[in-house]
């Protein structure tokens, strides 16, 4: 038998000293208090100064409480009407946005070809197009279409220009859903639009649910469209009539305009409260292709 050769010990692993780690853990708390106050103190603007008779631009305990600012902002035509037009706007945006994108990434997602890459490719390279340089002949198009000052034509460019990214994104919540079942459906006389409808969707909630507070969210804040496809102010929605509490010579209403921000952002936290349980669940499968 050949000798055996005894081995060098390894080398335990070093590790940084204790105080060394104590301040990098100090250093990235510290950080993360920066960021963190990044965000919350504009929010704490907003609820302080709503409730601050004497509100002004500095984030300061209110002198005392009043609601006199929701008072003066909860009428029709500062609140109730443009709210009204953003809930039509772009609950109905959000539709057509989420019924298009889940028929364009079904074939998309199910049925290989040549042209599928090219043509997500095409769709990526649209999300990266700027709105402010396609809405001088989009404005041009409405025009000669009939669509400017149209609700009608302010949703079918919110949902045109949400769509690419929305592709994107179900496509491949779609590719989580395998395939078998479909095909299961398929035996038993299924179309394609029935197996998409009764089996694809339901097990991809989260996703839509995904896709459905993405778009309504990027809709709901969008000032530049409205402004410039709507015209009359009767159709103006809340993301553009908040313009109104800006005066002229820079006076500005802060305690009225932290009141209406704080009900304009209602909806979009009553959203995303209700569908929040499908954001965090998973595909429901539950072992339905094991044989």
């Amino acid at each position: 038998m050949a000798p055996t050769v005894p081995t060098a010990p390894e080398a335990p692993a070093t590790r940084p000293p204790a105080g060394r780690r104590t301040k990098r853990r100090l250093a990235a708390d510290a950080g993360l208090l920066v960021v963190a106050a990044a965000f919350v103190l504009p929010l704490a603007w907003v609820v302080l100064s709503a409730l601050d008779p004497h509100a002004s631009l500095r984030v300061k305990a209110p002198d005392g409480l009043t609601l006199d600012h929701f008072d003066a902002i909860l009428t029709q035509d500062i609140t109730f009407r443009p709210l009204l037009n953003s809930l039509v706007l772009c609950g109905g945006a959000t539709l057509l946005t989420v019924v298009c994108a889940a028929l364009a990434a079904y074939p998309l997602s199910r049925f290989r070809s040549r042209l599928n890459r090219p043509f997500l490719l095409t769709v990526l390279f649209a999300t990266s197009l700027p709105i402010t340089a396609v809405m001088v002949p989009v404005y041009a198009l409405f025009v000669r279409v009939n669509l400017i000052d149209t609700m009608q034509g302010t949703i079918f460019f919110f949902a045109a220009s949400q769509l690419p990214f929305a592709i994107w994104l179900m496509k491949n919540f779609m590719d989580g859903v395998p395939k078998e079942l479909e095909e299961a459906a398929w035996t038993d006389g299924a179309s394609s639009f029935q197996s998409l409808l009764r089996i694809v969707l339901p097990l991809m909630g989260p996703g839509v649910a995904v896709v459905t507070v993405f778009s309504f969210v990027m809709m709901w804040g969008n000032f530049f469209v409205p402004f410039m496809l709507l015209l009359t102010p009767d159709q103006m929605p809340a993301s553009v009539s908040i313009n109104d509490f800006f005066g002229n010579r820079g006076m500005v209403a802060y305690g009225q305009l932290a009141a209406f921000s704080i009900v304009y952002s209602t909806p979009v936290v009553l959203l995303y409260v209700l569908i929040s349980r499908r954001l965090g669940g998973g595909f429901a499968l539950g072992g339905a292709v094991k044989g």
